[in-house]
């Protein structure tokens, strides 16, 4: 077992969601594929309830759960935002305190910070 402490290469968990299955599939596959997480897991459809522009929604959703690095923060939510429909796709990260050492060395030597063929994307978290 060992605790985080804010270091680049820490583990951190981000919550998203798709329209659908298929969707979020796409996403997860491209996503550990391009070394941006270490693993993405897709849920069964989920019902969402929010207000959206004034109106009260309520949408069958995929969830994903993404495990990688603070470091690959900045990519990740760039081609999240490039490959989601949605005009604000959810992108929430929730901090690692502990885990286990094998686990989290692991996301953090399959969640690189530069892929061949991808470009690093520079930007900031808004």
């Amino acid at each position: 077992m060992r605790r985080q402490g804010g270091a680049p290469t820490d583990t951190v968990v981000v919550l998203s969601t798709a329209p659908d299955v298929l969707l979020a599939k796409r996403i997860a596959h491209l996503l550990v594929e391009e070394s941006l997480v270490a693993c993405a897991q897709v849920g069964p459809l989920v019902t969402s309830m929010y207000l959206w522009q004034g109106q009260l929604e309520g949408t069958e959703e995929s969830p994903l759960c993404l495990k990688t690095t603070a470091a690959q923060l900045p990519a990740l939510y760039a081609r999240l935002y490039e490959l989601h429909p949605y005009e604000i796709p959810e992108f929430l990260v929730l901090g690692v305190a502990a885990g286990s050492t094998a686990y989290l060395d692991w996301v953090a030597e399959s969640a690189r910070e530069s892929t061949p063929g991808r470009p690093d994307v520079q930007s900031s978290l808004e």
